[in-house]
């Protein structure tokens, strides 16, 4: 474990929920509304917290052991994931796989207490959520892959340490895997034009309806855990972009940090300018998004050449 590798988990679990603060305020810029405070999130967990919580008599503990389990799994994956010149906490030969497992399982766990509640309206929920995770892991391993077969590199950090002068030698096949991984950091975390994460109309629900039934701490862990898969997914995104890499670990976390709210900035950007698709439709872009990660990966590793 490198000297301040920590730093990262303490960010994240700190600065989180900050960036649902300032996709909404840019939402409500966009809208020409005031918007809520940029630390709104902070005060919906910490409300969600000290409430009680109502548990219907058909659902076993499986049902509350989801999100509890769920946020562990998600703090877990924080250890492996870099931050500007800042390393991973955990690093080894192919973290990466697992740091997508650990994702995995959060999801997982959220799907089978989203089951225990015998509700055909959030298995439907379910369903829709583990359908549209069996397309995006690829995507998501494919670009990883696609930088770790060009570079040689056997960890995220290794990864990530190249990806900016990689990225320098060949632009077309950068802009391929940054448009992939944000198209899965969109749809993993449930954003538009996936999902409106603000939406409760049956039809159209993927993510918030799995999560309906829970209150009190247990909707709070849910909240938080959102914030904290943000964090992960727009950290490896500003990772592998050249525009937010910096030499110096102190000057780079800075400019990373500022990478995560300019990806929150777009996030939010894109939900007030895209409507949401079809579900027919998700399929088609996840499946696009595997074609950039395909294509980036045969300019970085040369084949056919």
């Amino acid at each position: 474990m490198a000297d301040g590798s920590m730093t990262n988990v303490f960010l994240a679990a700190v600065l989180s929920p900050l960036l649902l603060g300032v996709i909404n305020r840019t939402k409500a810029f966009f809208a020409g509304r005031k918007g809520v405070p940029l630390g709104q999130a902070y005060y919906d967990a910490a409300k969600l917290l000290r409430k009680g919580m109502v548990l219907s008599r058909t659902t076993t503990p499986v049902f509350w052991l989801g999100p509890v389990a769920g946020l562990a799994a998600m703090t877990s994956a924080l250890l492996f994931v870099p931050l500007g010149g800042l390393p991973a906490a955990v690093s080894f030969p192919g973290d990466w796989i697992l740091l997508a497992g650990l994702l995995a399982l959060a999801r997982f766990l959220t799907v089978l207490s989203a089951l225990d509640t015998g509700s055909s309206f959030e298995g439907m929920g379910a369903s829709r959520e583990a359908f549209f995770a069996s397309l995006t892991e690829p995507v998501f391993l494919s670009a990883l892959a696609a930088l770790s077969l060009k570079g040689g590199a056997s960890s995220l950090n290794d990864l990530c340490a190249f990806a900016s002068t990689l990225f320098a030698e060949n632009l077309p096949a950068a802009v391929l895997v940054a448009a992939a991984l944000f198209i899965v950091y969109l749809t993993e975390n449930a954003r538009l034009p996936v999902d409106d994460p603000n939406t409760h109309l049956e039809l159209t629900m993927i993510h918030e309806v799995m999560v309906l039934d829970h209150s009190g701490p247990l909707f709070g862990y849910v909240v938080y855990g959102t914030a904290v898969k943000l964090w992960i997914f727009g950290s490896i995104v500003v990772s592998v972009c050249p525009l937010f890499r910096a030499a110096s670990a102190p000057f780079g976390v800075l400019v990373a940090l500022a990478g995560l709210l300019a990806v929150a900035v777009l996030t939010g950007v894109v939900e007030s300018v895209m409507a949401r698709l079809r579900l027919l439709r998700v399929p088609l872009l996840i499946a696009g998004a595997g074609v950039s990660a395909v294509v980036g990966a045969i300019l970085l590793t040369g084949v056919g050449r």
